[in-house]
């Protein structure tokens, strides 16, 4: 009989040659325990997905609530299902008023496909204008706003009329002209190791797309949801999107994305053609009343206020010689090593430590810090004391 580990190896596909293999049975707050009890410090949240930790009480009884009473009805747009309409309300409450009208789709994938397509449809121009070593999703149209030959030279011909510039640098704003159709951008990239915007980069990409008449579309899939000490990163930058992106943290757990635009935006959608962009099982019932009672959850809490200095205590104390900067904002922190090699041997005892640490796409000398905003300072304590013996053991 095949082992649960050879079926997955055999059966499930892969994405690298060496995957984590970590064999997951329940997992609760910022704790995910595998099958033999031993318990590992969820320090990436999933990739900022479980924001309010894993398995939240109110999470947890909206989905068993919302099972109780319906499952997938219709495809989406279609029928007025209570769980959509909550979840769009109480989102469009906590945006700058034009940002009112709400596209739910599964994943950030998609939410950036439907963007680029709402760019396209709403402005007759079919430029866009995207950041270097920024990573958007792997659909077709998402990947062909990567910027690295080495992933995507294997799946050209990608989709044309993609210009690039380079992350904080306001000279390289010339390649935003009126052919423009948009802009996307993170406003803090992710995975190119944390980096954040310089003073007035984000201020002057707005001012350029104002003068072109390009959309500015804000990536937060990974910055949303109190991450870095604000709902979404654009606050604290003096600059609002005209199309704001969201999935991760959104679905407290549950697949669940999302693009933001004016009901004006998104209303051409409606016509020439009818039906401009639809999903089957975008805004499902379950995932929205998930992001509901995760939302409602976070926004009924303290938790973004403590994120700033729970993020500053990580930084205060990993200090070490082969720790090179720790840099970031909130939680979303990168921990550059003074020496590359010394990643494999911090991730891997990280996991003999039991705790989880991510690598990112375009920076092999820095581990990611994104655990779910529920961290409390003893358990930051602690995780900090683990990674400083394990860097202590490297030689």
């Amino acid at each position: 009989m095949p082992t649960k580990r050879q079926l997955f190896l055999d059966h499930v596909a892969q994405t690298s040659p060496m995957p984590l293999m970590l064999e997951v049975d329940h997992a609760k707050g910022i704790y995910i325990y595998d099958v033999h009890g031993k318990a590992y410090m969820d320090l990436n949240s999933g990739i900022c997905v479980s924001a309010m930790g894993h398995c939240h009480p109110d999470v947890v009884k909206a989905i068993k609530d919302q099972v109780d009473k319906h499952l997938h009805t219709m495809v989406y747009g279609e029928h007025l299902q209570a769980p959509q309409v909550k979840l769009a309300n109480l989102l469009t409450e906590h945006l700058p008023s034009h940002l009112n009208s709400v596209y739910f789709v599964m994943s950030g994938s998609e939410a950036v496909e439907g963007a680029m397509k709402l760019a396209k449809r709403y402005t007759g121009k079919y430029e866009i204008v995207c950041c270097r070593n920024a990573y958007h999703g792997s659909t077709q149209g998402a990947e062909s706003l990567r910027s690295d030959i080495d992933f995507v030279q294997a799946f050209r011909p990608l989709i044309p009329g993609i210009r690039f510039i380079d992350f904080n640098d306001e000279t390289s704003l010339d390649a935003i002209t009126n052919k423009t159709a948009c802009v996307i951008t993170e406003p803090i990239q992710a995975e190119s190791g944390v980096q954040l915007p310089n003073e007035n980069f984000l201020k002057s990409l707005r001012e350029k797309c104002n003068a072109t008449g390009a959309l500015l579309v804000l990536d937060e899939i990974q910055t949303g949801f109190g991450r870095t000490g604000s709902l979404f990163a654009f606050e604290q930058y003096g600059i609002e999107p005209d199309i704001l992106l969201t999935a991760k943290g959104l679905g407290g757990g549950m697949p669940i994305g999302a693009f933001i635009a004016s009901k004006e935006m998104m209303s051409v959608f409606t016509r020439k053609p009818v039906l401009g962009h639809i999903t089957t099982f975008g805004g499902h019932p379950v995932s929205c009343a998930s992001a509901h009672a995760a939302l409602n959850a976070l926004l009924n809490s303290d938790l973004i206020d403590q994120v700033k200095a729970k993020g500053q205590l990580f930084q205060d104390l990993l200090q070490h010689e082969k720790i090179k900067e720790v840099r970031g904002k909130g939680l979303m922190l990168a921990v550059e090593m003074s020496r590359k090699k010394y990643m494999k041997y911090v991730v891997q005892g990280a996991i003999e430590n039991g705790m989880l640490v991510d690598w990112f796409l375009f920076n092999n000398g820095a581990f990611r810090l994104a655990p779910p905003l529920i961290i409390t300072e003893e358990q930051i304590r602690e995780a900090c004391k683990r990674f400083i013996q394990i860097l202590d053991m490297i030689n």
